[in-house]
């Protein structure tokens, strides 16, 4: 009887699992991935509708091209996991399984942070982005907000590059000048792991005039103002939220987030229960949480699988390793590294931005199977 892997959740760490199990066993494998959304939206290619570089319909990709050997996918609800049993059950059956991987993610809870929702606009999500490419398109000058409510969140360089890629938006669209561009963090820098990749983007930040407002707590926002845990405030005209992010309720209520997140060993992935792996945000490992992450985390754990199946030991350990490309306009990129050991910071430029596009197009197809022209 061919092994069950079990995967909840077809972002970058569910789709790089199920891909790899694939290519390792072909027909011999179950896989079966489950996800409650029709397409996959690769991280980063949401700046891009929100900026206007791309269509809505050039960066989603259907899940129903899948067509990988062993590998089924599932468009469902998931209602309840059992993972001591590894059994999963949603609306379309009870699901069991050998090996169970959970990668779904986080959520975003902009009810968290009283009045976000009601005065201005989260971009995380895709929903999100495009409907705020909308407001961006219709905004014709005066004071945009870029605002974190909370760590941790996804994509942690993504709020320095979306300021830096608004300035050279307004400027194309002759804006510039008659706006401003704060961006608001909890946080002590942009990018505290790497503080070489923090002093760039304050460079960027100093040379473009956005304000930077480091260690700042949100306690509300109001209709056209931001109100400070300390009570102080900052206007806007255009308020772009980051909401505070949660593990899925799912996870809470089958016992697997009691500390808010679900706690696996940061080298194997394992949780506390047997054949059970929990790999990307959803995941407290220690590392950011970012798709490049969930991917390492995932060739993990496809590979500890693989030998379990094989009755062999695998010696494969995550090193916490990963890395972001964040956009600094005029088609330059840069390179943001992390592992347990520390991070790297490549400089922004030309060759960077073709080599984050080129990770874009390598896998797209090999997780989905869609031809993806480079841009």
């Amino acid at each position: 009887m061919a092994a069950r892997v079990l995967i909840v959740g077809a972002g970058f760490g569910g789709l790089e699992v199920a891909a790899s199990l694939s290519e390792r066993f072909g027909d011999d494998i179950e896989v079966t991935l489950i996800d409650r959304s029709e397409h996959f939206v690769f991280g980063f290619a949401k700046l891009d509708v929100l900026f206007g570089k791309r269509t809505v319909d050039s960066v989603t990709h259907p899940y129903g091209r899948i067509a990988k050997p062993g590998v089924r996918f599932v468009r469902t609800e998931i209602r309840a996991i059992d993972p001591g049993a590894r059994r999963v059950t949603t609306d379309a059956g009870v699901f069991d399984a050998d090996h169970l991987v959970i990668a779904l993610g986080a959520d975003l809870d902009p009810a968290s942070t009283p009045g976000l929702a009601e005065h201005g606009l989260e971009f995380y999500s895709n929903a999100g982005a495009f409907a705020a490419r909308d407001a961006l398109a219709a905004f014709t000058g005066g004071r945009v907000v870029i605002g974190v409510a909370a760590t941790p969140f996804k994509c942690p360089p993504a709020p320095s590059e979306t300021a830096l890629l608004l300035h050279e938006y307004l400027t194309a669209r002759g804006l510039r000048a008659a706006s401003e561009i704060d961006l608001v963090m909890p946080l002590p820098s942009p990018v505290p792991p790497v503080p070489t990749a923090s002093d760039a983007l304050l460079r960027e930040f100093a040379e473009r005039g956005i304000r930077w407002h480091p260690n700042r707590a949100i306690s509300r926002v109001d209709a056209h103002e931001i109100v400070f845990e300390d009570a102080a405030t900052l206007p806007f005209d255009l308020f772009l939220g980051v909401p505070r992010h949660v593990a899925p309720p799912v996870l809470v209520e089958a016992g697997l987030a009691e500390n808010g997140w679900v706690a696996s060993d940061p080298v194997t992935l394992q949780t506390g229960h047997p054949d059970v792996y929990a790999i990307g945000d959803a995941a407290d490992t220690g590392s950011p949480k970012a798709g490049a992450f969930a991917e390492g985390q995932a060739a993990v754990v496809a590979d500890r699988i693989a030998a379990r199946i094989a009755h062999a030991d695998s010696t494969r350990e995550y090193d916490g390793g990963g890395a972001c490309y964040v956009e600094f306009g005029g088609h330059r990129a840069a390179r943001v590294g992390v592992t347990f050991a520390g991070g790297t910071f490549d400089d922004a430029s030309e060759s960077l931005a073709s080599v984050k596009d080129d990770y874009r197009v390598s896998r797209i197809q090999r997780w989905i199977g869609d031809p993806v022209p480079a841009s």
